[in-house]
């Protein structure tokens, strides 16, 4: 063999030892997040030592990043491919149709894992920089999907809303779609795509959101940690600053930093930091709780039920009391604690497919899949929390029509 095949079946090696260590690194980053990986976790799941591991890769962050890109690589041709298609509505769905394939490929064993992105603000600089600089490209390439003719009278604003929009209900439904059968994805991207182009209301329905109450926590203001105007204070802070940096990113110095309090008096209100993260998961269930019944109690339809609640919570979340945590923070928690506030956010979406269900039997909204449609509102309420970064100067009162809104009666309308 001549010394060019021989450079040549090396460089081959290493190309596929590396993707070997990109798909076993990118399984464990999903479960542990970027400080719960180890390059030794990594070096033993593909039987090698960690200093082979630092061959390919010197740093566990330079392994993080390179995880971080290659999904985005992924994405990217979905997303041309998907591009290529005529018409805003036809690339919609052919973005749906080429995820639902990859997820699909992917339990049946078919596909490396796919990458979630839950934890890039994790990285340290500058990879977190440079890795932010390609989600942002990534987007707007998907804003483009809305840059037609047909579409001219939705503004940058909007038009960057609704490419938030679709890009979260493609993440989180990775989150749901394990509850089916591999068999039920067709039916799953045509239900989710009938919702997207189509929103969920009746024929001669409008939105009409009602104001509902307050659903801040009353109960947990006062008893004030030290340094703290109340337990609300407390809370929101901490929600804020875990929603940024990620469950593992943000650390108790930190976290105890932002709430100006003592790492001593972080400890004395809480024994540990999945404490607070499950105390922060619990407002956010009570928020939800109260805004779906308020809601509930309306003398009105259900459709006009849903668009309250909905617009009210993706107000609340730019609101003082706001965000609610974002629920990329459950997969971080240990077990049993991750199984329980799963179980809180299950509820949540059961309370909407209710609502759902009952609007179609009174005929406000029209026959759509009640646990999709659930699934797909919990998404734009998780995305909520973040439109503020998308959307620079966005107002608490511009919320619900720039992002509930588009959902429930169609991104395209």
């Amino acid at each position: 063999m001549d010394d060019g095949r021989i450079a040549g079946a090396a460089t081959a090696r290493y190309a596929r030892k590396k993707e070997t260590i990109l798909a076993a690194a990118t399984g464990i980053l999903n479960r542990q997040g970027v400080r719960g990986m180890t390059l030794a976790d990594v070096a033993a799941a593909v039987g090698l030592n960690t200093t082979s591991v630092t061959y390919y890769y010197r740093k566990k962050d330079d392994l993080a990043a390179a995880c971080f890109m290659r999904g985005l690589e992924r994405f990217e041709a979905m997303v041309d491919e998907a591009a290529a298609q005529g018409t805003p509505a036809a690339r919609i769905l052919k973005f749906l149709d080429l995820y639902l394939d990859l997820n699909r490929r992917v339990r049946l064993g078919e596909a490396t894992p796919l990458t979630s992105f839950a934890e890039v603000k994790a990285l340290k600089e500058p990879l977190r920089e440079s890795v932010g600089g390609a989600f942002t490209d990534l987007f707007r390439r998907v804003r483009a999907f809305f840059d037609d003719p047909s579409l001219g009278h939705l503004d940058k604003r909007q038009r960057t809303a609704r490419a938030h929009l679709l890009m979260e209900q493609v993440f989180w439904s990775g989150r749901w779609l394990r509850r089916y059968d591999v068999e039920d994805y067709g039916r799953v991207r045509d239900r989710m795509g009938d919702i997207l182009l189509n929103g969920l209301h009746a024929t001669g329905r409008t939105w009409a959101p009602q104001a509902l109450p307050d659903p801040t926590p009353q109960a947990q203001k006062g008893s004030a940690p030290e340094g703290l105007d109340g337990r609300e204070t407390f809370l929101v802070a901490a929600t804020r600053l875990i929603n940024q940096r990620g469950y593992r990113g943000a650390s108790v110095e930190e976290i105890s930093a932002a709430l100006n309090v003592t790492k001593g008096s972080f400890y004395h209100h809480h024994e540990d930091k999945d404490a607070l993260v499950a105390e922060c998961f619990e407002r956010t269930f009570t928020v939800t709780r109260r805004s779906q019944l308020d809601a509930r109690d309306l003398d009105a339809d259900c459709w006009t039920q849903l668009v309250s609640t909905a617009a009210g919570l993706s107000s609340y979340q730019l609101s003082e009391h706001g965000p609610l945590l974002r629920a990329s923070s459950l997969g971080a928690l240990p077990e049993p604690l991750r199984s329980e506030m799963a179980d809180g956010y299950m509820r949540g979406w059961q309370r909407f497919a209710s609502i759902i269900s009952d609007g179609i039997a009174d005929g406000s909204i029209r026959p759509i899949d009640p646990s999709i449609a659930a699934h797909m509102i919990n998404s734009m309420l998780n995305a909520a929390a973040s439109l503020g970064a998308w959307v620079p100067g966005l107002q608490q009162d511009e919320a619900a029509e720039l992002f509930a809104k588009p959902l429930l009666t169609g991104v395209l309308n």
